[in-house]
């Protein structure tokens, strides 16, 4: 077993790593313009290429929850939580197919402000509302919470200078610098997350085989935990109430993904922030096929975790843990230092992220709308960076009472947010494909996705989340159907979208990467029903 504490190799690593990410921020920032516009801080001046958009879409998406969170699911529960991971990957190519070509022609910096367009300023205040919030008491607070668990864990940072190191690395950069230094320092996150990842999953399977290599160590998982192996589970698994069973790929979890990655704000703002529609679309296909690998880098390990101590709870405990545990223990010096930077980039990326678009929809949804109408381009800037130390802050401040005494907390940011994504993507896919979609019927999707989604939590307290937030999506698109009905009779509504002839055309590459990943997709699950 390697050393467990860092030496002065690692952290030089890590530190190296620290100052390169804040250089590279505020260098790409920098800018010739005495004044920067709002497009240049929160749409990355539309400079983005398919890479950057690709790279920059996983390095929002992976972080504290999923290297943290989910390899503790995948300690409890096993490879069936790399669900989330491979349907999102399918879900991908429905973005890039069907939802960036009309938010692209919108011509839009935020959902809320689609939402406008296609329905009424009612709509888009409520939806802003939603999503500041979700933002700053759900995201920011578990990526700081969970990322400052990993820093107490490995390097035995108190908790709370952990939130707050965490909290003030992000801000130094991106604050300042908005999508752009964002974007671009994700090239270089995604590159140290998925390295480092590798590496670690790579020694934890070496540790389960005992040295005789990481192939080896994956088949005595094969042999030692069979049933962590089960992407289907079945109605006796004690886990079925978090995946339940075939309901996971028919039913509720596209519900989540389509939610997240079709009409999340700092997902959708790096296609919004592209050159054009066909870079936009690579990167999203980019990111579909990084997807595809995400659970080798944070499900595997948790596994390992588990067959390594045979689940004994008095070695990791609670299961949030096994990801930090692995790094402490098996992560030899020098590789330890890039391992914990690999981690620490899923954290900030996402940190950054979500700041950059907490501002952005509080100062081009809020502030410009019901505060200042006639604000300058430099005052939509200064309130953006404003608003990006507001939210951060009261972040920190929440972050370990909301979430200290969780198990698993990437479950329970699913099931929270899953209160609102019923209604969010109602109100979406009905405003795009359904010509009479009223605002009535999208405002009252967006009052009832919440108290409905508690009534049945009430009411079917034994029925798996992911179930009820299907039950309650079908419930809502009914409801919308009865008040649009009433509202345009027999006529489509006046704001409908236009649906012409070429708006969802893909070049041939585009299919056929979509294609690709269809059938990887199909082939894991095959293998691992």
């Amino acid at each position: 077993m390697a050393s467990s504490s860092f030496v002065t190799i690692d952290y030089l690593v890590f530190f190296v790593y620290i100052a390169l990410i804040i250089f590279m921020g505020l260098w790409v920032s920098r800018s010739k313009k005495q004044k920067r516009t709002s497009q240049d801080y929160f749409l990355a001046s539309k400079s983005l290429t398919w890479w950057a958009i690709g790279a920059s879409l996983i390095a929002a998406n992976i972080s504290a929850e999923q290297m943290i969170g989910m390899s503790g699911s995948g300690y409890v529960i096993g490879l069936g939580i790399a669900s989330y991971e491979w349907m999102a990957a399918i879900t991908l190519i429905l973005v890039g197919k069907f939802f960036l070509p009309i938010f692209i022609e919108k011509k839009i910096y935020t959902m809320p402000q689609f939402l406008e367009q296609r329905y009424d300023g009612r709509v888009r205040i409520a939806m802003a509302a939603f999503w500041l919030l979700v933002y700053v008491f759900v995201n920011l607070t578990s990526v700081l919470y969970l990322g400052a668990l990993a820093l107490n864990t490995i390097m035995g940072v108190p908790l709370l200078w952990g939130i707050i190191g965490l909290a003030a690395f992000a801000a130094v950069y991106s604050i300042y610098g908005g999508l752009k230094s964002v974007a671009w320092t994700d090239v270089i996150q995604v590159v140290v997350l998925v390295g480092g990842g590798l590496i670690t999953a790579w020694l934890s399977l070496k540790a389960v085989s005992n040295g005789e290599g990481a192939i080896r160590g994956f088949s005595l998982l094969l042999e030692q935990a069979p049933e962590k192996f089960d992407m289907i589970l079945d109605r006796n698994h004690p886990a079925y109430q978090e995946l339940p069973g075939i309901g996971v790929i028919l039913g509720g979890m596209w519900i989540a993904n389509i939610s997240y990655w079709g009409f999340n704000q700092y997902i959708i703002q790096r296609g919004l922030a592209a050159k054009n529609i066909r870079e936009a679309q690579r990167g999203v296909l980019f990111a579909g096929y990084l997807k595809l690998l995400i659970p080798v880098i944070v499900v595997v390990p948790g596994i390992a975790a588990f067959v390594i101590t045979q689940g004994d709870p008095s070695v990791i405990n609670p299961p949030d843990q096994a990801y930090p545990w692995l790094l402490h223990n098996f992560v030899p010096a020098g590789i330890k230092g890039l391992a914990f930077a690999a981690l620490t980039a899923a954290i900030v990326s996402s940190l950054a992220s979500m700041l950059n678009s907490t501002s952005t929809i509080f100062t081009m949804d809020i502030y410009t709308n019901y505060i200042r109408k006639d604000a300058s381009e430099n005052q939509l800037v200064f309130i953006g960076r404003l608003t990006s130390v507001v939210a951060l802050v009261i972040a920190v401040i929440t972050a370990r009472p909301l979430l200290g005494g969780l198990d698993q907390a990437f479950q329970y940011i699913q099931e929270f947010t899953g209160f609102v994504t019923p209604g969010v993507c109602a109100i979406f896919l009905m405003g795009f494909f359904w010509k009479k979609t009223s605002a009535n019927a999208a405002l009252w999707s967006a009052i009832l996705t919440i108290p409905l989604s508690f009534v049945f939590k009430w009411l079917t307290p034994r029925l798996p989340f992911l179930d009820r937030m299907g039950l309650v999506f079908l419930l809502i698109v009914l409801l919308a159907v009865v008040i649009s009905g009433y509202d345009n009779k027999k006529k489509s509504d006046p704001k409908a979208v236009v649906l012409y002839k070429g708006l969802f055309y893909t070049e041939h590459r585009f299919n056929l990467a979509a294609i690709g990943i269809g059938i990887i997709c199909a082939v894991l699950y095959i293998l691992f029903w």
